[in-house]
């Protein structure tokens, strides 16, 4: 019988692993979960069990810690869901749709949670809302957010990066100057922060938009897509965009694919900050970035969906060496696997296969599926700054976790797609369980592992 001088427990898991994720990958049997946070680890976890605790049995299923992606943009994908860019069928695109009202700003945030919920993730970052976009990518999404914050409504807990400049285009430092002098909106921290900003370097190579040594077959480079009247002026402007937004207390996130715009950005950025996506990232820009400590986001399923063109434009040589996975994971660089949805869909389960299939690796592999799930969850707790209260399963951090119907250890990567998710509790509240939502149409986004050609842009 539990002590009375122990407070019950508003939920305890029992009765299959859970996969704490802490340095040591303890693996226990028991979590007991209090005022949104987790109290207790073990066996004494049970001694946590009063008349109204929710004692949920896995019965051998798994838990696993919340799944955080690091790159998605949420307000989009609930605006076009189920339709994303990249699909079973290759680049298909679909009807674009935007949001133009409150209304439909605050459904189709709502809509994104209830899609993350049923998938495991319980944060993510929304990665470009300001002043010089609109529909799904405005000021008015952001300030939404806030008041789902403070409503208490939003299922994921959010990280926002503000742009100033076009998603996928031009920025000026005058825009941006401007656009560091409005404060972002307050909202509970615990579930919406607002610490940095994106920049767009470049496009992407596929596009010809990727700003490279290499040569596209029309003989161009591309260029930065930051404003100059060349490419030192355009790389210095881009320099003292990253050193207002630092001066301002900023990290700054880079959408870098081409190695002279991630070769530009690291003369720059400095612990915290990130670059996103990396297709041509060099060997050397890797070791430089894991001294200084500069992370990076990159998107398995797409660079396996993208190669084909990216070889198209630039060559067999460079498309054979680009996503350098197995050296980004070896390099000792902050890394973190994210979906970019909708480009594509927002399932890890996908992405982390994808990951393993361009590594050659299809069987189980502990070890390798270990890395790679501390890529959705530790490692990107570290990157959102909340990797003292989020991204592992240990007391005192808030209670965000998903329960498997297998242990993802034990399975091979081709078969991780198919195991279900079955519970997802962020912040100690249930928010899906199995019979609430739809499953994802696994079938319908299985393109997106294989191969598929066509073209649009990485965001």
């Amino acid at each position: 019988m539990p002590s009375h001088r122990i407070r019950p427990a508003s939920l305890v898991v029992r009765g299959g692993p859970v996969l704490t994720f802490d340095p040591a990958d303890t693996v226990v049997r028991a979590m007991a979960v209090r005022d949104g946070r987790i109290v207790a680890l073990g066996d004494v976890a049970l001694d946590h069990i009063g008349p109204e605790t929710e004692v949920v049995d896995l019965a051998g299923r798994t838990v696993l810690p919340g799944i955080n992606d690091s790159h998605l943009h949420a307000t989009w994908l609930g605006a076009r869901w189920p339709d994303t860019l990249i699909g079973g069928a290759g680049f298909t695109g679909g009807e674009e749709k935007t949001v133009r009202s409150a209304v439909e700003r605050r459904a189709a945030i709502l809509r994104a949670g209830d899609l993350c919920a049923s998938l495991g993730i319980t944060s993510y970052t929304e990665p470009g809302l300001g002043p010089g976009e609109t529909g799904c990518f405005s000021v008015e999404v952001l300030e939404e957010y806030a008041r789902l914050a403070d409503d208490g409504l939003l299922r994921a807990r959010v990280t926002a990066l503000r742009l100033f400049g076009l998603l996928d285009g031009a920025s000026s430092l005058a825009d941006f100057r401007r656009g560091l002098a409005i404060p972002p909106p307050a909202a509970n921290p615990l579930w919406l922060t607002v610490p940095g900003v994106k920049i767009f370097a470049d496009g992407i190579p596929p596009m010809r938009s990727a700003w490279t040594r290499h040569c596209y077959a029309d003989g161009s480079h591309g260029a930065l897509l930051v404003d100059g009247d060349d490419d030192p002026g355009r790389a210095g402007n881009l320099a003292a965009m990253i050193s207002l937004a630092h001066d301002a207390g900023m990290t700054v996130a880079v959408h870098a694919t081409g190695d002279r715009s991630i070769e530009a950005a690291l003369a720059s950025l400095r612990r915290g900050d990130h670059l996103v996506h990396g297709d041509l990232v060099t060997t050397d820009q890797l070791a430089r970035m894991a001294s200084a400590g500069v992370g990076l986001t990159t998107q398995p399923a797409i660079a396996v969906a993208m190669r084909g063109m990216l070889t198209d434009a630039l060559g067999a040589e460079v498309g054979a060496r680009a996503w350098p996975l197995a050296e980004m994971l070896a390099s000792g660089v902050p890394l973190t696997l994210s979906s970019d949805a909708p480009v594509v869909t927002p399932d890890w389960r996908v992405h982390i296969a994808a990951a393993a299939r361009m590594l050659e690796v299809s069987d189980v592999d502990a070890e390798l599926m270990s890395r790679l799930l501390r890529c959705y969850t530790v490692a990107a707790a570290e990157q959102d700054g909340g990797a003292d209260w989020k991204g592992s399963l240990t007391v005192g951090r808030v209670a965000d976790f998903c329960v498997l119907a297998a242990n993802p250890l034990e399975v091979g990567f081709a078969d991780l797609p198919d195991v279900g998710v079955e519970l997802t509790v962020s912040g100690g509240r249930v928010v899906y369980s199995g019979e609430q939502l739809p499953a994802v149409d696994l079938e319908a986004h299985s393109g997106e592992m294989a191969g598929v050609g066509g073209g649009e842009e990485q965001d």
